[in-house]
């Protein structure tokens, strides 16, 4: 059961092709029996199984020669962990290491799928009795069997899976004849009407009811994919909306995750650092990190403008690179206020994750360690999106301030 979920449900930029970046990638949240140590013991293959599941991008990857063993030392690739209780249930909330888990999963040759992925803009119509009705990023969850049902069906399945998903807006609800269009899945229509919307990947799906099974047949359009229906049939909204996105998740990893002889024995990871406006600030920034004990490694990868990309190799898990980084002044965080790129809603699935967690690696914007949350890079172009694709490690951002204490001053 995931429990701590964001989702962002509108994200308006000029144009498409953006990453989202996933945080809390390699968290868990799993139900256990007690506070024993086989009950713990339980919990951290439980968590592991999850995350597995979420970072290779198949479920496949269970059924691996040496997982068992992997999944019995499961504690060895825990950060953190809490236990506490929701709803008279006992629960087990931890942070695996990413670096850990990576290096796990190259170990079982299964591939690792990185922290950005790609944004999928979801028009899917449901009909059921005669009646079409379209989900949208405001369903609400009032009628049994109704929009706002699936559309929570759907959001758990995605965030279950790491898969970054947005709903049309809900202006669109009452225009019948874009429902028609999108129930023929004819595409021109629904491309104008997503102007406007950030995503990299439109998919029309039409969902019905025959006797007692459900049945989902869905066309992508953009990313160069085959554009021909597949389909998915189950007998409840929940195991259906489990095994659409569970197809989704298989597909996209099986584009953009990384072999496990890619998997470097050394991690990197891209820094990116607005404001850099000279060859002294370029100069002070590679310095600074070089002189960071986790950091094995600097290069300049892009620069454009005063933006400066930089690919740093590390020792360690990433939460240790943060902490070091943390202690310069002239590097600011970027947080979702500063990016150029805003998030303009966001909805929370039930949350009982303590405000003052610590230790999570991933660096959500709350601070929970019981699942992932998604959130929009810093407006780009498209080899911006095409290079987080190919990221293992969630992109840093922060913005270079060469004379801390100055007001934000770049002088």
């Amino acid at each position: 059961m995931l429990v701590a979920i964001t989702m962002v449900c509108a994200l308006f930029v000029a144009a498409p092709a953006t990453a989202v970046t996933i945080t809390g990638l390699y968290n868990a949240d799993v139900p256990i029996s007690g506070t024993s140590s086989s009950s713990v013991k339980a919990g951290y293959e439980a968590g592991l199984r999850e995350v597995l599941v979420r970072v290779s991008g198949s479920r496949d990857v269970l059924a691996l020669d040496g997982v068992d063993e992997l999944l019995a030392n499961a504690e060895s690739l825990v950060l953190s962990y809490q236990v506490g209780q929701s709803e008279s249930q006992s629960r087990m909330q931890m942070s695996f290491g990413a670096v850990g888990v990576n290096r796990a999963l190259a170990a079982l040759n299964a591939p690792v799928w990185g922290a950005n992925r790609p944004l999928t803009l979801a028009w899917i119509a449901v009909e059921d009795r005669g009646q079409r009705q379209l989900i949208t990023g405001k369903s609400e969850s009032s009628q049994a069997g109704g929009a706002g049902e699936w559309h929570d069906h759907f959001i758990a399945a995605a965030s279950e899976r790491g898969l970054p998903m947005v709903f049309p807006g809900e202006q669109f609800s009452g225009d019948r004849a874009l429902l028609s269009d999108l129930w023929g899945q004819f595409v021109d229509r629904i491309e104008k009407a997503s102007e406007g919307q950030a995503y990299d990947m439109i998919t029309l799906m039409r969902i019905s009811r025959s006797g007692g099974q459900w049945r989902a047949g869905w066309v992508f359009q953009g990313m160069g994919l085959d554009a021909s229906e597949r389909s998915a049939s189950a007998g409840t909204p929940a195991e259906l909306a489990t095994k659409v996105v569970d197809q989704w998740a298989e597909l996209y990893a099986s584009r953009y995750a990384v072999s496990a002889g890619n998997v470097a024995d050394s991690p990197a990871v891209d820094v990116v650092l607005d404001g850099v406006t000279s060859l002294a600030d370029y100069g002070n920034v590679v310095k600074a990190l070089e002189s960071m004990t986790p950091v094995r490694a600097v290069g300049a990868s892009r620069i454009r403008g005063e933006r400066l990309t930089l690919e740093v190799a590390f020792s360690g898990e990433l939460n240790q690179l943060r902490e070091y980084i943390a202690l310069d002044p002239r590097f600011i965080v970027q947080t979702a206020d500063d990016k150029a790129t805003i998030v303009e809603t966001a909805e929370e699935v039930q949350s009982t994750a303590p405000a003052d967690q610590e230790g999570q690696e991933g660096g959500a914007q709350s601070s929970d360690a019981s699942g992932p949350a998604y959130q929009s890079l810093p407006e780009g172009d498209e080899q911006d999106a095409a290079d987080a694709f190919e990221s293992l490690y969630e992109v840093l951002y922060y913005r270079w301030q060469s004379a801390p204490g100055r007001g934000g001053s770049n002088s």
